[in-house]
C-alpha cells in the first residue's frame, strides 16, 4: 500500500505547485488572486473549448483526481511505484488531450463556416447597403453556436462605445482565429478609409478560406484509419501486460526489481509513441498575423 500513497502525495505536490504557478495561490489554500500570463491563457483556452463555466483550479483538480486513481491502480495491479507514477502521470494529460480535442473541433468548425459568412457579409455591405459594422455584428448573431459569445461580447462592446476598431478588438480576442484576424482587418480598413473594392477582396478572402476548409477536411478523411489504429498503441500493451499477470507467476514478476523497470520503461515507450504520432498527424495551423 505504500506505493498508491507516495503516488497520492506526489499528485498532490504537483496540484499544490501547479495552483501556485498557474493560479497564484497563497498558502494552503486558493484565493481570488490577480490572474498570472499563464491564467489568462488558460482560461482563453477553455473559453475557446466551449468550456466557460470551468475553472482553471477545477481542471487541475481533476487531472491531479485521475493521475492519484490511475497512479493507485496500477502501483496495485503491477505491484510497485514507479508503474504507478508512469501511468499516473500518462493519465493526468487525459482532460487535457480531452478539452484540446474539444477546442480543436470547435475552432475547425468555426473555421467551415467563415467562408458562407464572409459571403453573407458581402452581400448585407453590398446589395443590402447595411454598415459594416451592423453587417459583421447581424452575420455574427446568426453565426455557428461555436461563434455567438464571441459575437455576443464584441456587440456590447459596440453598443457602448460605437467604436469600430475596439469592436475588432474584442471579436479578435474572442475568437483568436486567423480567417476571423483576416476579415475584421479587412472590415476595419474598408471602414476607416473607404471600401471600393471591399466586394472583390471578401469575395477574395470567401473563396481562399472556403479552399482551406476543403483541404483540410479531405486530410483528416484520409487520417481517420491511422487515427483508429493509433488507439492499439495504448490498448494492445496493456491488455498484453494484464494477461500477463494471469499466466503463471507473471505477477511475481512484475513486483521483481528489473520487472518494476521493464514495466516502467514499456509504459514510457507507450507515452513517447503516442506523443510521436499525435505529432506527425498535426495538421498545420495559421499563424495569427493581425493578433
Amino acid at each position: 500500500m505504500i506505493g498508491p500513497v507516495i503516488a497520492a502525495c506526489g499528485a498532490f505536490g504537483v496540484y499544490l505547485l501547479y495552483s501556485s504557478l498557474v493560479l497564484g495561490r497563497k498558502g494552503l489554500w486558493l484565493q481570488h488572486q490577480k490572474r498570472l500570463p499563464w491564467a489568462r491563457r488558460g482560461r482563453q483556452w477553455l473559453d475557446q473549448a466551449g468550456l466557460p463555466d470551468v475553472s482553471i483550479g477545477e481542471l487541475a483538480s481533476v487531472t491531479a483526481l485521475i493521475a492519484v486513481l490511475a497512479g493507485a491502480s496500477a502501483g496495485l495491479a503491477f505491484g510497485g511505484l514507479l508503474p504507478g507514477l508512469a501511468l499516473g502521470g500518462f493519465a493526468a494529460t487525459v482532460p487535457i488531450i480531452s478539452y484540446r480535442q474539444r477546442r480543436s473541433k470547435r475552432r475547425d468548425l468555426a473555421e467551415e463556416a467563415w467562408p458562407a459568412m464572409i459571403e453573407e457579409i458581402r452581400v448585407l455591405c453590398g446589395s443590402a447597403g447595411r454598415s459594416i459594422p451592423q453587417a459583421l455584428l447581424d452575420v455574427g448573431r446568426r453565426g455557428p453556436e461555436e461563434l455567438r459569445s464571441a459575437f455576443a461580447a464584441a456587440e456590447r462592446t459596440w453598443a457602448l462605445t460605437t467604436e469600430f476598431s475596439t469592436t475588432v478588438d474584442v471579436l479578435k480576442s474572442h475568437l483568436a482565429s486567423p480567417t476571423a484576424d483576416a476579415t475584421c482587418e479587412t472590415l476595419l480598413v474598408a471602414n476607416e478609409l473607404g471600401g471600393g473594392d471591399l466586394d472583390r477582396r471578401l469575395a477574395e478572402l470567401a473563396e481562399d478560406r472556403r479552399q482551406d476548409a476543403l483541404g483540410r477536411k479531405d486530410a483528416r478523411a484520409k487520417q481517420s484509419g491511422v487515427r483508429f489504429a493509433r488507439r492499439f498503441v495504448v490498448i494492445v500493451p496493456l491488455g498484453m501486460a494484464v494477461a500477463g499477470m494471469s499466466l503463471g507467476d507473471g505477477r511475481a514478476a512484475y513486483a521483481t526489481p528489473i520487472g518494476q523497470l521493464l514495466v516502467s520503461v514499456g509504459i514510457g515507450l507507450i507515452i513517447v509513441c503516442w506523443a510521436w504520432s499525435g505529432r506527425v498527424m498535426r495538421l498545420p495551423t495559421q499563424e495569427r498575423v493581425f493578433a
